[in-house]
């Protein structure tokens, strides 16, 4: 049998012009690509990576209609019935003669190791019917000169020119830079200081799905971050507004070995800074530890100049094998290359997988004929997100295969894998890990030959990896951007007073949105969430424009002081808005108290600063004179030389003990009988023990007293608010007489006092029958009750009990007057409770 002709030597039918459109990074070739492919009636164009055909195809939506579009990736399609353009990732271009254009992007990546067949494949066979361009930089031209000679070479010069600055610090590197560093790990470090020193990067790996990439870049090219920090995924496919690319290293580990980059590779990356006719500027880190990298003078020349060394041979793998058996397959895909300018590539993982599986008899026992053969390397071929190795992955290949080597894979069980994953909570590496499943996943679910239910699933694998893109992209910003300290070194630069600071409802100072403080009264407190390095710069930030917003607030508390609610009390201190604005200080006299202003009112202006605490002090005197009326007037009576110094003197003692005192401390039988009249006009009830004013005794007066009293002396307990009858205490608050652990409100105790000698008045005896039934009525107990009698002069009459049934139902206790017996100075100790034998006998003689 003749030997078989390699699929690589077969020319492909076109008749279409075939393009090279050689140059740099920078040079607009994506774009040509886009401009040609709408310019056709139909078309494709390839790209290295997912999110950027993602990109260009929503660009081509806008310009032709999605129904026109389709989108063709590993784990993403999106078809509308007859699309005419297509925009695909290399690996799932279609091949069709009848599409007008086909575009290959980067095709110099024929010469990676891992994927280089793959585009050396379309480079070598696909063809557009009218026209073909194939894009990719100026060493790729030796090679498209000698496997595609009909090609018309078009270069293309880089719009803007690049630069090397040498070496610099992180904290010194300027706005708008790439930092790329080689490993997950460096790159946590490098986001980590520029959080400390500038408030946060952007992250960008190979790791993370494209729809966090994508979030990630966004938010740099918005400018809510200035800094990007990214491994090399970042040299090709994102469309950066960078400045400056800094190099943390100039080595990284290729799967196989640690290797310093090529020249090529290290202009890929340093080409991201600039953009259209902008230049831009690269260079490495310093003080990255001993050994910092530095690139070599021809490094630099070749970088700047753009001059590499060409291609000499392209990788290359039979891309039509045969599907006899497994070993046959295995042949075809490592034959040797049909021309002296290709070469066998390194062992790419698919095939790995492939000779990995067909060592285990039971997985090469179930693949028997050339369908069973197809199917089994297609599910080999997939892509290992996990990157795990080979082996590992290998080993969830067959598990797939003994799912669908028999037909299709269940939409239940697909649903469950899935949903076993929807899950966004966890760090950094656990949601890539999630999502990295994830893809795989999304890969099988939209291969219409695996599964039965496919556009359900595709759609649920996709929104479980939105969801999960989303976590780790609210992960990485939570972690590594500080976006106060972003917007303050964004606005600020040299002054931190230009920010464009404003005061909030809530009395917080804002940045663009961002708290950088807040005001507490009239004093600037800066977020305690702030770091260390930031306080001098928000306090400076906040410094210029304190004045005018605190003016502001000064006007708002003038306005409320003109109100009675406008302000109130805490303890002695005068609060609005929640805080402290002034506080009573001891005065001449007790109801004159000094107003001594909160040090915060200093950062007013002066004639503010006299604003306020004018109407503060306005506030402070119309609350006093409406609670303290009755006091304010006894006051005033006690500075009139007319009442004559007796009077005055009773006047300033009842003043200073809230309107409440004993009767036997007043010096009221040194008051002749002008006086004691002029005294109850003032509203004074003269009592059986207490010389007190009604008025006084109602809680707002009470309060306000007791606290302008605390501010002079230690007075009595402030009584409950609700002032109620009788409070169980043995200390006696202001205006409550104490029995024994009761006491009594002193107009109650004048109440039942009075009513006491009425009855005994009426009875026109010594010894008369007194019904408590009214001071029980005040929560007053018996014994309490006894003991306010034996202060005022009553005796109580202690006698047997008597049968019930000769004297009736109980009766209340029997008391006798004393009229010759003074009243006692100090209070009663109470007597023992009276029986109800007693209680008994007075109702009944009362009757």
């Amino acid at each position: 049998m003749a030997p078989r002709t390699p699929a690589s030597a077969r020319k492909p039918a076109s008749t279409g012009v075939v393009k090279a459109v050689l140059g740099p990074t920078n040079t607009g070739k994506t774009h040509l690509a886009i401009e040609r492919l709408c310019a056709h009636s139909s078309g494709a164009i390839g790209f290295p990576l997912r999110l950027l055909a993602r990109e260009v195809y929503d660009r081509v939506c806008a310009i032709k209609g999605a129904e026109h579009v389709a989108l063709i990736t590993g784990e993403e399609r999106i078809e509308p019935k007859g699309a005419r353009w297509h925009l695909c990732t290399v690996e799932a271009m279609p091949s069709r003669p009848d599409l007008a254009f086909v575009a290959l992007d980067e095709a110099q990546l024929s010469a990676d190791p891992e994927r280089g067949h793959v585009f050396t494949d379309r480079l070598l066979h696909t063809r557009g019917r009218e026209e073909t361009m194939l894009l990719g930089s100026f060493t790729l031209e030796p090679m498209i000169k000698a496997l595609v000679p009909e090609a018309e070479i078009v270069t293309r010069p880089r719009f803007s020119t690049l630069t090397h600055v040498g070496a610099k610090k992180l904290s010194r590197i300027p706005p708008r830079s790439a930092i790329v560093a080689f490993s997950a790990e460096q790159v946590y470090v490098m986001a980590e200081m520029l959080r400390r020193f500038r408030g946060g990067a952007a992250v960008v790996m190979g790791a993370l799905s494209p729809q966090t990439r994508n979030a990630q870049v966004a938010m740099y090219q918005a400018g809510e971050v200035d800094y990007l920090v990214a491994t090399d995924a970042v040299g090709m496919g994102l469309n950066l507004d960078v400045h400056h690319v800094a190099f943390a290293g100039l080595s990284k580990y290729d799967g196989h070995r640690q290797r310093r980059l090529t020249t090529a590779e290290m202009a890929q990356i340093a080409g991201r800074a600039g953009r259209h006719q902008r230049d831009g500027t690269f260079g490495t880190l310093a003080g990255t530890g001993g050994n910092d990298p530095a690139f070599t003078d021809d490094e630099v020349y070749a970088i700047e100049e753009h001059r590499f060394a060409p291609l000499t041979r392209l990788f290359w793998r039979e891309a039509d094998p045969r599907f006899d058996n497994i070993a046959t397959l295995i042949d075809d895909l490592e034959s040797l290359p049909p021309l002296p300018q290709l070469v066998t590539p390194p062992q790419a993982t698919d095939l790995a997988v492939l000779k990995f599986l067909a060592e285990d008899p039971e997985v090469a026992a179930s693949v028997r004929g050339k369908a069973s053969v197809q199917r089994f390397w297609n599910v080999c071929r997939l892509p290992d997100f996990r990157q795990q190795g080979y082996e590992t992955h290998g080993r969830f290949v067959a598990r797939l295969w003994q799912d669908l080597r028999h037909g299709y894979l269940g939409a239940d069980f697909v649903a469950q894998a899935i949903a076993q994953l929807d899950n966004p909570s966890g760090d950094i590496d656990t949601l890539q890990a999630r999502i990295a499943a994830i893809r795989s996943w999304s890969y099988i679910a939209q291969r219409p030959d695996w599964v039965l239910a496919k556009e359900e699933m595709s759609a649920r694998a996709r929104a479980v990896e939105a969801r999960l893109s989303d976590a780790l992209h609210a992960r990485l910003t939570e972690r590594f951007v500080n976006r106060r300290t972003t917007v303050l070194m964004r606005k600020a630069g040299a002054d931190a007073g230009l920010l464009p600071v404003r005061l909030s409802a809530e009395g917080a100072l804002l940045v663009d949105d961002e708290p950088i403080g807040h005001i507490e009264g009239f004093r600037f407190v800066v977020d305690p969430l702030a770091r260390a390095e930031d306080r001098k710069l928000l306090l400076a930030a906040a410094e210029r424009h304190l004045p005018g917003l605190l003016a502001i607030r000064a006007d708002a508390l003038v306005q409320a002081a003109a109100t009675p609610q406008g302000l109130e009390f805490e303890d002695t201190a005068i609060v609005w808005d929640g805080h402290m604005v002034a506080r009573l200080e001891r005065g001449r006299r007790l109801l004159d108290p000094r107003l001594r202003p909160d040090p915060a009112l200093d950062r007013l202006s002066a004639l503010d600063k006299a604003r306020v605490i004018a109407a503060l002090e306005g506030w402070l005197e119309a609350y006093h004179a409406r609670a303290l009326a009755p006091l304010i007037a006894l006051d005033q009576a006690s500075r009139d030389p007319a009442s004559g110094p007796e009077l005055r003197a009773v006047l300033l003692h009842l003043v200073e003990s809230g309107g409440v005192l004993p009767r036997e401390q007043s010096g009221l039988d040194r008051l002749d009988p002008s006086q004691r009249n002029r005294l109850k006009k003032l509203g004074v009830r003269i009592g059986s023990m207490d010389l007190f004013l009604p008025a006084a005794l109602r809680p707002a007066a009470i309060q306000s007293w007791h606290r302008l009293a605390r501010l002079c002396t230690r007075p009595a307990p402030l009584p409950p608010e609700a002032m109620q009858p009788v409070v169980h205490t043995r200390i006696a608050p202001a205006g409550y007489r104490r029995l024994g652990n009761e006491a009594l409100r002193v107009d109650l105790a004048e109440k039942l006092l009075h009513s006491a000698h009425a009855t005994r008045t009426a009875a026109k005896a010594r010894r008369v029958f007194l019904d408590p039934a009214v001071a029980r009525s005040m929560n007053l107990s018996t014994a309490a009750y006894a003991a306010l009698l034996r202060a005022s002069g009553f005796r109580v009459h202690m006698g047997r009990p008597l049968p019930e049934k000769a004297y009736g139902p109980p009766q209340p206790p029997l008391w006798d007057w004393r009229p010759s017996r003074p009243a006692p100075a100090r209070d009663a100790v109470p007597p023992r409770p009276v029986s109800g034998a007693f209680a008994a006998l007075a109702e009944l003689v009362a009757r």
